[in-house]
């Protein structure tokens, strides 16, 4: 059953085999886990959010787009899309239902503040740090950014998922870029000294796309 396509094992599942519900979950978990938590931010509900993703997925009679045509990658990716287009819904409502959300940002922030940042600019940190420094930003930019550094989406996919344009999905990237820059800067400082820290900050976001095995 492995190797069967995620059209297959929906249809299976439709069908009455609960295993092949259990190898979507496996094939799709880990991207929408590093979708929710970088949105939501560590700490969490976001392994809540997942579950009830797949939930949601559980009893929607879902049928992938005809033009996936039976090919295994497409309908992988159509499935894809759909997963994390629910799970940025639920992110957006957990938001809005949480109203201390920006509270716990700001004691986050200011205690990570206070104890430094010399581990940070360990290459093994790289993804660790930009993921913390992630959840300091606005909402609209970390969405974009979680998605494009940590779940690899497209900036198509990005707009897909989120509902906006590609070109307001660009926007947010690059501003985004730019004010995840400035907060890795004072942590990068300490080490590599102040004449290479502005240099230092986008190399260390680079290092968390490689990290993923590069971005499309």
């Amino acid at each position: 059953m492995e190797d069967l396509s995620d059209g297959q094992l929906l249809r299976r599942y439709r069908e009455g085999a609960p295993a092949a519900f259990t190898l979507i979950v496996m094939r799709h978990q880990e991207a929408l886990l590093r979708h929710a938590r970088g949105v939501l931010g560590r700490g969490s509900s976001y392994e809540d959010v997942v579950q009830e993703v797949f939930l949601t997925l559980s009893r929607e009679k879902l049928v992938l787009p005809a033009e996936a045509g039976g090919d295994p990658d497409e309908e992988h990716r159509q499935l894809s899309a759909w997963l994390h287009k629910v799970t940025r819904n639920a992110c957006m409502d957990t938001i809005r239902s949480e109203t201390r959300r920006r509270r716990r940002e700001r004691e986050v922030a200011a205690r990570d503040e206070a104890q430094g940042g010399l581990d940070a600019v360990e290459a093994h940190d790289t993804r660790r740090t930009v993921e913390r420094e992630l959840e300091g930003l606005p909402v609209d930019q970390r969405e974009v950014l979680v998605l494009r550094l940590l779940a690899e989406r497209s900036y198509r996919e990005i707009a897909a998922i989120t509902g906006k344009k590609i070109g307001t999905v660009g926007w947010l990237i690059s501003e985004g870029l730019k004010a995840l820059s400035a907060r890795l800067a004072p942590l990068l400082e300490t080490e590599i000294g102040t004449n290479r820290t502005a240099a230092a900050a986008p190399a260390a976001i680079e290092d968390a796309r490689a990290a993923r095995g590069g971005i499309r």
